[in-house]
């Protein structure tokens, strides 16, 4: 899965006036759905030579200069990223309409809102059923063919079965990603939860996502890679609820119009909410921890009304989730047993611990934040290598992920090889060994009576491998080497198989390799302590969690409701506030790390601490784009056709108003909607409201989907005759838009800016003499990268403060590494650049 590409910018003019429109010095931030290819930085006449600070992950992207798009790496490929309007568009259409809506109207929106939760909760809880059906099925026909050429003593033929089938499903599963949706590569946590903050990156709630979601996540699961299926139906749930919330996909046909009643952006995010928080849900039966996650992880605004229709969603689907599974313990769903849907009832019994037992605890959650952070920096380094494989081609990545598949069925059907059978114990708690079926004694290659411990684990479903690892009384049904062996390789399988083309999760995979190294620490302890090595797996997962995810009350109810033992719940509060604290002094969470590493321009919940150095008018930049309240048509067709920006302030100057006054702002998609439509005037005066009987409020909803099929200037057609002619914005201009004064510190509007989920905030002067607007913000301009590229002289120091310095000397360069930028001593006499960034 290839990672971030810091691509350069092309600067442009500033103070350049055309016609009845000003270019202003303000940012260039611009969103289009192309690249534009340049000229090489060295070659004239291409404005100022420019250097990326580090090399781009993509080398084939090099030449390529982000003159008019902001790029990210969503899935496996580089695709052009907007911002979403999150923010009610408040002009005088919208407000005539909403004046026209009756009662019954805004009962059926409300109404419409907790139907709509109920179609997501009901599809996810079938999705989750049916996703865990098919892997125990086909997992567990493997593994019943392996057995039995086993127990024939064909132990050739049953690892060419194993190996066939492993490669298989890999290469079905890499295929279909690869070829059908790229989107649908890794777990889809980032891509979700950069949307949640503002970040529309393409594909990634289409239908084609969301079949090789589901499809491909069955067959690589199955494959015995490891890696989860908790990610992928967080990105499953999340897709089903932005397809339900646009009334399907007019791209294929499959359109509800009882369902297109979301219009906005707002409502469509809290719908996606409620389906990442059902995904969770779905994943693990923990509906409580599903809605917290949804609210400690992916969301970035939340609720007390969000909260219940979150709720409601993750309750239909754990009732359902309970009555499919009913239906199974009548035998009627194959394989699919006991385990099945994730829960390891392994503690309904009370557990004693006491106060000396608290020490051992305190030693798991601190070296599974370090392990935790080991795991997401070595698992950054992988992808980082991988996206040099990737970015070579569709065979390549395929290639690779048949690479980790045959690595990974040798390493699997080898490794029981080298441990010793164990007999089986005198009142076993299940048949042994265990033969053509999941359990704790796997017969492999051992004598009648025995059993291969380290088999036990390795043969069998990841979901089976947690049950046998948090299963109590079993102190003495492992032995320490088994479970080393077990817990290295876990960890590294883990890191090595995310990275491949094929729908992935880390939850499942951390859980194994915590469980693993929980009861390892158990081991070492011995008689120290009176935990049994169950209850040492448990806390070793949730150690383990913390340090890689640095989620805490989330993991904390998930881990409780899957173990169904509320007991458990202050040492594992506990484990998990110290795997966290530890792992925090080294590096950020993985998904945060990922969704930086792919380039997406998150905007974090603080602001850093040079920013309340800054003001606002220190990172604004040229050129600014204003249009007249009456408008020539040619003029916004010529600024349409040569830019991306996504909104343009209405200024009035005489003699429609005294002095230039800022009106509001209008959106590029109301501007085109306008020219479509053709609402024109032959002379330049205000309209009547007779212009609001040529629309309706669809015409102004933002469509959902695939931005191919959104409506581009291209596609508008206009004669000489319209193109002189005028238009009036007044009407559908935003009269009340959010701005700031100048002066106003740059931490205090990315406050104002993430918390109203904002899209552009306009930068008012301080003295009103000047132009009434001069400059916007955008989510470009808060990315530390293009900050301290204006600013390279500001830096933070160890001890998180900012310091100015009186210059950046020659030998000096800004380097990042993870969250923090420092100046790096160079050997050359390379000058200071500014730093790139795929930014919006």
């Amino acid at each position: 899965m290839p990672l971030g590409c810091y691509l350069p910018y092309t600067r442009t003019l500033v103070g350049v006036k055309l016609s009845s429109f000003t270019l202003h010095s303000l940012p260039f931030n611009t969103f289009t759905s192309h690249l534009v290819p340049a000229m090489s930085t060295n070659q004239p006449g291409n404005g100022d030579s420019e250097t990326p600070l580090r090399q781009p992950l993509l080398s084939s992207q090099r030449s390529i200069v982000n003159s008019t798009s902001q790029v990210a790496i969503v899935g496996v490929n580089v695709c052009p990223i907007e911002s979403l309007d999150y923010e009610i568009f408040e002009n005088e259409f919208f407000k005539q309409d909403w004046r026209s809506r009756g009662t019954a109207q805004i009962f059926q929106y409300l109404l419409t809102k907790w139907l709509l939760c109920f179609v997501v909760g009901m599809i996810v809880s079938i999705i989750g059923f049916c996703n865990n059906l098919a892997v125990e099925n086909l997992a567990g026909i493997k593994f019943v063919i392996t057995s039995n050429m086993m127990l024939e003593k064909r132990f050739q033929l049953a690892f060419f079965i194993f190996f066939v089938f492993n490669l298989g499903l890999t290469l079905f599963a890499s295929l279909i990603t690869a070829l059908i949706a790229p989107t649908a590569t890794g777990s889809g946590i980032p891509e979700v939860k950069a949307y949640l903050n503002g970040v529309d990156a393409p594909g990634i709630f289409t239908v084609p996502t969301l079949f090789v979601k589901i499809i491909g996540s069955i067959t690589a699961v199955s494959s015995s890679l490891l890696i989860g299926k908790a990610g992928p139906m967080v990105h499953t749930g999340a897709c089903v609820a932005a397809l339900v919330g646009q009334g399907g996909s007019k791209r294929y046909g499959l359109t509800w119009k009882w369902l297109q009643f979301f219009k906005n952006d707002r409502d469509r995010r809290d719908l996606i909410t409620c389906g990442s928080a059902a995904g969770m849900a779905a994943a693990f039966r923990a509906p409580v921890g599903g809605v917290l996650f949804a609210l400690e992880e992916m969301a970035s605004w939340w609720r007390s009304a969000l909260l219940w229709r979150a709720f409601f969603t993750a309750a239909i689907v754990a009732i359902l989730l309970r009555a499919f599974i009913d239906l199974c313990l009548s035998g009627k769903c194959g394989l699919f047993g006991k385990g099945g849907l994730i829960m390891f009832d392994a503690y309904s019994a009370s557990i004693p611990y006491h106060f000396v037992d608290l020490p051992p605890v305190f030693i798991l959650g601190v070296i599974g934040g370090i392990l935790g952070s080991l795991f997401n920096l070595l698992l950054t380094k992988v992808l980082r290598i991988y996206s040099f494989i990737n970015e070579k081609g569709t065979v390549f990545k395929v290639l690779l992920a048949c690479v980790i598949s045959i690595f990974t069925s040798c390493l699997l059907f080898g490794l029981p090889w080298l441990t010793s059978c164990r007999p089986c114990p005198p009142n076993p708690t299940e048949p042994c060994p265990t033969i053509g079926r999941s359990g704790i004694y796997k017969k492999f290659q051992c004598a009648p009576n025995q059993y291969n411990d380290l088999a036990s684990l390795i043969f069998n479903t990841n979901d089976d491998a947690i049950r046998n690892l948090f299963s109590k009384n079993t102190d003495d049904e492992f032995e320490f080497t088994s479970m080393l062996i077990f817990f290295l390789s876990c960890f590294f399988l883990s890191i090595f198989s995310y990275g491949v083309v094929a729908p992935a999760g880390l939850f499942v995979p951390v859980i194994v390799t915590g469980a693993s190294y929980g009861r390892v620490v158990g081991m070492l302890l011995g008689k120290n302590s009176s935990l049994n090595h169950g209850l040492f797996a448990v806390l070793g997962a949730a150690s383990f969690l913390g340090g890689s995810m640095r989620t805490t009350v989330s993991l904390c109810v998930i881990i409780l409701e899957l173990t169904n033992n509320l007991l458990l719940l202050p040492v594992i509060m506990m484990v998990l506030f110290i795997s966290k604290t530890v792992a925090d002094a080294f590096n950020a969470n993985i998904y945060d790390i990922i969704m930086k590493a792919k380039g997406l321009p998150y905007l974090e919940t603080h602001a850093e601490p040079y920013m309340r150095q800054l003001t606002v008018g220190d990172v604004v930049t040229g050129p600014l784009l204003t249009f007249n309240g009456i408008e020539k048509v040619r003029n916004i067709v010529f600024i349409l056709k040569t830019t991306g920006h996504n909104g343009f302030p209405v200024i009035d100057e005489p003699p429609i108003s005294e002095a230039p006054v800022l009106f509001g702002i209008i959106l590029r998609d109301h501007l085109l909607t306008l020219l479509k439509k053709k609402a024109f005037m032959s002379s330049p005066l205000a309209a009547s409201f007779d212009v609001f009987n040529k629309f309706s409020s669809d015409d102004f909803a933002k469509k959902g989907g695939s931005s191919k099929v959104r409506l581009k200037i291209e596609d508008i057609q206009l004669s000489e005759e319209e193109m002189n002619m005028f238009i009036d914005l007044h009407p559908f201009t935003n009269a009340s838009p959010y701005t700031v004064v100048e002066t106003m510190s740059l931490g205090k509007a990315l406050t104002l800016f993430r918390e109203l989920g904002l899209r552009h905030l306009l930068v008012i002067p301080k003295i009103s003499s000047r132009s009434p607007v001069v400059g916007i913000l955008t989510r470009h301009d808060f990315m530390p990268e293009h900050i301290l590229g204006l600013h390279p002289f500001l830096v933070r120091n160890t001890g998180k403060r900012s310091r100015f310095m009186g210059g950046c000397p020659k030998n000096l360069k800004l380097m990042e590494f993870d969250h923090s930028i420092m100046l790096e001593k160079k050997k050359d006499d390379d000058v200071a650049v500014e730093p790139t960034y795929p930014y919006l």
